[in-house]
Parts: C-alpha cells; sequence; structure tokens
C-alpha cells in the first residue's frame, strides 16, 4: 500500500516535525509555556522559524495562543478528550464504512499484515504504542475510505491531537489486548465488504478508547 510520506524540503519543516513529535510524545509537557527564545536554542534555528512552526501546529491544534498568556502545548482534559473523540468516533466510523467499499484486495491484505506484525508487541500486554504514519492501523483505514475531504479533516486536523492523546494516555495496561482483538474485528468486517458492521465496530472501538483515557485522565488529573 502505498502511503503519504511526509518529508521534510525546509528546515521550517523539519523543525515542525521534531516540535510536533516531541509535543505528541509529552517531552514538550502538555499545558507548557512555549517560549521562542528557548526553542530557538533548544532546536538551533531562528526565532522565525519556530513562529513558523508554532503556527503550523496550532492549525493541528497541539499549540493554543492567547492574549496575554502567548503560545502554549494545550493541555490533556476530560472535556477536550471527549469532544475529540466525539468527532473522531463519528468521522473514523464513516472511514471504516467506506473503506469497507473501497480498499482494495491487497490495502486490506496489507492491513491484515499489519495486525499480525503488531501480534508480537501487544501479547504481553505491556504496550500497543503504534508509529506515527504508514504503520498505524487507524491511519491506513482513513486513507482507505478513499474520500479525500474525511482524509483532510482526520490526518491533517484532527490526527496528531488524538495521537497526543493516546500516546501519553491510552496504549499501556489491559486496554492493550483489547484493543487489538478489536482492530481484528474491525479488519475482518472490512475484508468481508460488511460497511454497516465496520461502522458500528469501529464507533464502539473509539468509545471504548475514549472510556479508557477518560477513567486515567479522570484518576490522574495532573497527568
Amino acid at each position: 500500500m502505498s502511503l503519504a510520506i511526509e518529508q521534510p524540503v525546509t528546515n521550517a519543516d523539519r523543525t515542525f516535525f521534531r516540535l510536533r513529535k516531541d509535543i505528541v510524545e509529552g517531552l514538550i509537557p502538555a499545558g507548557s509555556k512555549l517560549s521562542e527564545t528557548e526553542l530557538s536554542t533548544k532546536y538551533a534555528v531562528s526565532r522565525a522559524v519556530i513562529r513558523e512552526a508554532i503556527n503550523r501546529l496550532m492549525s493541528c491544534h497541539l499549540v493554543e495562543r492567547r492574549a496575554n498568556v502567548g503560545a502554549r502545548v494545550v493541555a490533556l482534559t476530560p472535556e477536550g478528550l471527549v469532544e475529540l473523540y466525539q468527532v473522531r468516533e463519528s468521522l473514523e466510523g464513516m472511514a471504516a464504512r467506506l473503506a469497507a467499499k473501497n480498499m482494495t484486495d491487497q490495502e486490506i491484505e496489507d492491513l491484515q499484515a499489519l495486525l499480525a506484525n503488531h501480534f508480537d508487541k501487544v501479547k504481553t500486554g505491556e504496550s500497543y504504542y503504534q508509529e506515527a504514519g504508514d504503520v498505524d492501523f487507524h491511519y491506513r483505514i482513513i486513507l482507505g475510505s478513499k474520500n479525500q475531504h474525511l482524509i483532510a479533516v482526520l490526518v491533517d486536523g484532527l490526527y496528531h491531537l488524538v495521537r497526543m492523546y493516546r500516546v501519553q494516555l491510552g496504549m499501556a495496561g489491559p486496554r492493550v489486548t483489547t484493543a487489538y482483538d478489536e482492530h481484528k474485528h474491525i479488519v475482518q468486517a472490512i475484508a468481508n465488504r460488511d460497511e454497516e458492521l465496520a461502522e458500528i465496530l469501529m464507533r464502539r472501538h473509539i468509545l471504548y478508547s475514549k472510556n479508557n483515557i477518560e477513567n486515567k485522565l479522570t484518576s490522574h488529573p495532573n497527568k
């Protein structure tokens, strides 16, 4: 399956990708203030490059800018999670429905192979970390929908904010093996070209994931 792989073209691109990765993975903490001066020193680039990266991070909802406060990394909150996952449940449910209709047989085989590769990582029940991009289960199904507007909203708009919640809160502990099993059932529905079931299973899967992360947020509100 041929997927869109991001390639940094300019120094600004490289800085944006590094900053985005560090925010998603929690190396730059959620809710923290972003100082252009400090970041330009840390990443060895000009303040103008940092300013451009921050503006791009705002467009993918990882950074917010407030009057008299400046730019901050978004906080991970129960309220923010619920709103994000309501949208995600609806749109990724639609993506799964369309993927069952529009994915090629080869793309479905590749998706099944991806899950088989994940099995070795999840059978210990310790972690289900997925790299961004072409090895990410949800990313493949979104692209498999073949609906460019849907892809733009989910990949360009919400994808990395979803990953921020998933990476920092959602992919460890007992949820790991059940999430993997849910992925298997979704892929089976897509392989069977059962559009309605694929949508139902994806929506249910995202609802369960939301509940799991919400429990962690409410029990560790300062995480």
